[in-house]
């Protein structure tokens, strides 16, 4: 890692109040910094999902803000995962090398699920609007086949004249040479409707087939969704009289300009979970924590992440579900379904199930009041007295312990041989199974102990499982951030600038061109510096960090190494990756040569530092809190009589 300094990067300064903003698959949670005072705002709404910006002017309005006098706006979005989730895309078509429409449909050799036959796939663009035109390049990027110009504009023209409204150009071996897929895109805009062209070597310039064509097939489909959305809440906030930029975050912990977000719209894939990753590692390095195990469990979801010294790992193998890879750097964040409103059933074995489906924020759990009527999470919480009744946000009509305790009775109890608090207590124990193996998943996999971790614990009902997944995976300490349901938008307020690039050389390193080497990663360096030009947001300095993707001959996955700077020497490469694999596996492999298959910079804008002791006001602190008061919570099974202390009025550590 390099810190560069004196880059001649200029930014235009950004003046006033920084608002973060996460929209939430049940709540849209929204932060305030003003910059003059340093004092914070906090606001939380059901999230509106017909049009996520109404729930977004719905926070604006409940913390009251002057949107004349904010300098900025950052926001976390789920808009593109739930698209790709849901399959609500726009229709893409694609044009391919002939002989390989079906490379998105074929995949990997791997099923759905591990054993049976069962299982199914939906490609992101169905087979016939997947075309064919005759060109061919050698993974040298050498010309086999000249590119059918002819052919090329009779495809688009059919694809035109089928409604499609997004493009994508996915040629065979075009990282290696990109001319093909340049000029089909040339000839594409003389007569496509619109700007929405993807190239597959633009977006990312690996050698993998299936995985490139996946993520320009995701980034191409959910182009136009994107665009009109941002398009719509900047129209909506301007109206409102904000005059500034709204920056969208990316799936890497960065940000970008949401006027040049939808270029890329695949690195906004798991937006919302970034955000939160961010805030636990700007929290964590301020408390002195910088080794964390982040537990993010919001209302239909539970994200899991690891943090070693106060870095969230990047990677650019995610696999956001079966067959969906998006081969753009995010944040290495695991996912289950358990969240708040995750409902639980008795299946026809008999057994109890939580999750993965949710009652949403619409109507939501039973305890909210709106109309829901099948139990939840939220709602064992509730009946187990771990809630206060008089709190819970979003409770428009109030529904009784009694109604509560009968519905867990009927749907649960009665089919598991259990009473109303025994059914709660399962649910309990159920999702806590399911949120510790993603925790074990996340450390494990990653060669890490959870026992040299802390856990830090966010979302709206994080907090309330995590003494319980301490004790189950044996972390030492739990970290509670002062307002864990307004993580994910503290993380939009704190996030620096970011751009990763990624570039394929695939040779054995032992032929590597090293001059070409160092002008790959100064090629990416210029292009980051470009981007951060672009953005409008005031930095304190610029970071490069630089790494490669190295395997030993033969294998098919690779592993990241970290480089000291951009200009590495063979043999510093081969260190560095035998180092690298004996702290990930505990093997030593000399007799085998290795490969470097990805080179990969990151350029980051570091932003100013916020105070994260504003977000409790610290005249309301006292030196021996006392208990406002005092209810029945079931412990194990048992009901006992708990004192309840307002978060506000202990003291700071």
């Amino acid at each position: 890692m390099s810190l560069a300094k004196g880059t001649g990067v200029e930014h235009s300064e950004t003046r006033g109040s920084i608002i973060g903003v996460d929209v939430g698959g049940t709540f849209t949670d929204l932060v305030m910094v003003d910059s003059a005072s340093g004092t914070m705002r906090i606001a939380k709404t059901p999230t509106t999902l017909d049009n996520q910006a109404f729930g977004v002017l719905a926070a604006l309005e409940q913390a009251e803000v002057d949107l004349g006098e904010v300098g900025l706006i950052v926001h976390g979005t789920t808009t593109t995962t739930n698209a790709v989730l849901e399959r609500k895309l726009s229709r893409t078509g694609l044009i391919t090398t002939a002989g390989f429409r079906d490379v998105l449909e074929l995949g990997r050799r791997t099923r759905p699920q591990a054993y049976g036959m069962k299982g199914q796939f939906t490609p992101i663009i169905p087979r016939d609007l997947r075309l064919e035109v005759p060109e061919r390049m050698d993974a040298q990027g050498n010309v086999l086949i000249p590119l059918d110009e002819d052919a090329l504009r009779a495809a688009i023209r059919q694809l035109v004249d089928t409604g499609c409204e997004a493009l994508v150009i996915h040629f065979l071996h075009a990282y290696a040479n990109p001319a093909h897929e340049l000029r089909a895109a040339e000839i594409a805009a003389e007569t496509w409707p619109n700007s929405y062209i993807t190239t597959g070597h633009s977006l990312l310039s690996e050698s993998r087939e299936f995985e490139r064509g996946v993520t320009a097939a995701v980034n191409a489909s959910v182009q136009p969704l994107l665009e009109r959305y941002v398009a719509r809440l900047r129209d909506e906030l301007a109206a409102k009289g904000y005059r500034g930029d709204v920056l969208v975050m990316n799936g890497n912990g960065g940000m970008v300009s949401s006027r040049l977000v939808a270029r890329e719209a695949a690195k906004t894939v798991m937006s919302g979970p970034a955000s939160g990753v961010m805030a636990a590692a700007y929290t964590g390095r301020r408390a002195s924590e910088p080794n964390l195990l982040t537990y993010d469990m919001g209302g239909t979801s539970t994200d899991v992440a690891l943090i070693r010294d106060g870095t969230p790992p990047v990677s650019n193998e995610i696999e956001v579900e079966y067959a969906m890879p998006i081969h753009v750097p995010m944040v290495d964040v695991r996912t289950v379904g358990a969240g708040g409103g995750s409902i639980a059933r008795v299946n026809a074995a008999g057994l109890l199930e939580v999750g993965p489906e949710s009652a949403g924020a619409d109507p939501g759990p039973i305890c909210y009041g709106k109309g829901g009527t099948r139990p939840t999470i939220s709602d064992a919480n509730m009946l187990l007295g771990r809630l206060n009744t008089a709190k819970l946000n979003a409770v428009a009509g109030g529904v009784g312990m009694e109604e509560l305790a009968a519905v867990f009775a009927r749907e649960l109890g009665a089919p598991l041989g259990v009473d109303a608090h025994g059914a709660a207590d399962a649910v309990i124990r159920m999702a806590n199974a399911k949120m510790a193996g993603a925790i074990r998943m996340v450390s494990l996999s990653l060669g890490a102990d959870p026992r040299d971790f802390a856990l830090f614990a966010f979302g709206g009902a994080g907090p309330l499982h995590a003494a319980a997944l301490a004790r189950e995976l044996g972390v030492p300490r739990v970290l509670v951030p002062a307002r864990p349901g307004i993580t994910n938008a503290l993380g939009c307020a704190v996030a620096d600038l970011r751009h990763d690039f990624v570039q394929t050389l695939n040779q054995p390193l032992d032929d590597l061109d090293i001059p070409a080497l160092h002008a790959a990663f100064a090629g990416q360096l210029a292009e980051g510096q470009a981007a951060l030009a672009r953005e409008n947001v005031t930095v304190t300095r610029v970071e490069h960090h630089f790494s490669a993707d190295m395997q030993f001959l033969g294998q098919s996955h690779v592993v990241r190494v970290p480089l000291a700077d951009a200009t590495p020497t063979a043999e510093t490469l081969r260190s560095r990756f035998n180092e690298v694999y004996w702290q990930r596996f505990k093997v030593a492999l000399p007799e085998i040569r290795a490969r470097i298959v990805n080179v990969n910079c990151s350029v980051i804008g570091v932003c100013a530092p916020v105070d994260l002791s504003r977000l409790i006001d610290a005249a309301g602190r006292q030196a021996h809190a006392t208990p406002t008061g005092h209810r029945s919570v079931y412990f194990d099974g048992s009901p006992r009589d708990t004192p309840i202390y307002w978060r506000d009025h202990l003291r700071q550590m």
